[in-house]
């Protein structure tokens, strides 16, 4: 794995969480609370836009050269997770062109509860759901609620206009982690923005301390991913012996997305992403083989999940 955990350069934090959580909301807060007394930067991803990048720049809240955009495709997670290449460079671009930093926010492409970010790329990350989400969304679990270094409930000044019991929400997501801690964040509420920014501190002192070590929060769940004729493919990041079993140094032609078939693997089919300059991705963890399986597994239209639901983001291209 690359070097992280170096307390002489910036904390990099990662946000993440389902679209329209207020991630990107929560990152222009924290610039502005901290910004006074903290030198901080930030890079977003989207899908194919920047438009993340520009709404931070229009709220003001920092210096527009500080905040960068990478454009991550239609796998969003992919880009915090598994070929972290993009942001590093964003990131170190980000640190180089405004020594010394303190602080750089890592907001994900707006992606489902699956999404999580690689300790490659972050030291420290916190995973945001909103009330506005409906209240059981934290006990659906999954690895940013179970093991982000903090999970923010947050809008819940909206809680009483969408019927979420905020308390038990909170209770729901303090039972699903292991004494990780829980935020009931609004902006309206000046004691949560506080405790926010108290955390973010407290982070940043483990980190120039050098105590701070990244956590690994583990392989994402498996997630959907939506064709445009209705159906998908359920797709996972698990290792598999039995899969990857022969496949080290296959020489199979991969097809253009950088993937080439692997015959008897089942349920569904699986493939293997060649580590070349095809188009491929490779992982800057060093966590995977060169050549390692990836398993989906097709469903057409009547059984595809419905927006929004278990599995993830319809809409979204193969990745």
């Amino acid at each position: 794995m690359p070097e992280n955990t170096s307390p002489t350069r910036s904390l990099r934090l990662g946000v993440a969480g389902p679209v329209g959580t207020g991630k990107s909301s929560l990152i222009a807060l924290l610039c502005r609370e901290l910004s006074a007394d903290l030198s901080l930067g930030v890079i977003t991803n989207d899908i194919y836009t920047d438009e993340d990048a520009r709404f931070l720049r229009s709220a003001g809240v920092l210096d527009p050269d500080r905040i960068r955009a990478v454009e991550t495709g239609a796998c969003p997670h992919t880009a915090i997770r598994d070929d972290v290449t993009a942001n590093l460079l964003a990131v170190e671009d980000l640190e180089e062109d405004f020594a010394p930093l303190d602080v750089v926010l890592v907001e994900s492409g707006g992606d489902n509860l699956t999404a999580t970010f690689s300790p490659a790329l972050v030291d420290a990350q916190i995973f945001v759901l909103d009330v506005a989400g409906g209240g059981d969304v934290a006990r659906k679990g999954g690895p940013g609620i179970a093991r982000a270094d903090l999970l923010v409930v947050n809008k819940t000044d909206l809680a009483p206009y969408v019927g979420v019991d905020v308390e038990r929400m909170v209770a729901d997501g303090e039972a699903a982690r292991e004494g990780r801690p829980v935020l009931a964040l609004s902006r309206e509420n000046p004691a949560s923005v506080a405790e926010l920014c108290g955390w973010v501190r407290g982070v940043l002192a483990e980190h120039t301390g050098g105590r701070l070590v990244p956590a690994d929060p583990g392989p994402m769940a498996p997630h959907f991913h939506a064709d445009e004729d209705g159906g998908g493919f359920f797709h996972s990041h698990e290792d598999d012996d039995d899969a990857t079993a022969g496949t080290s140094g296959t020489s199979g032609a991969a097809d253009a997305s950088g993937a080439s078939e692997v015959a008897g693997t089942s349920p569904g089919r699986a493939f293997v992403h060649r580590h070349d300059g095809a188009g491929a991705h490779r992982h800057a963890d060093g966590a995977h083989p060169v050549e390692h399986v990836h398993h989906e597994t097709y469903l057409g239209e009547e059984l595809a999940p419905t927006a929004g639901g278990p599995g993830g983001l319809r809409g979204a291209a193969r990745g």
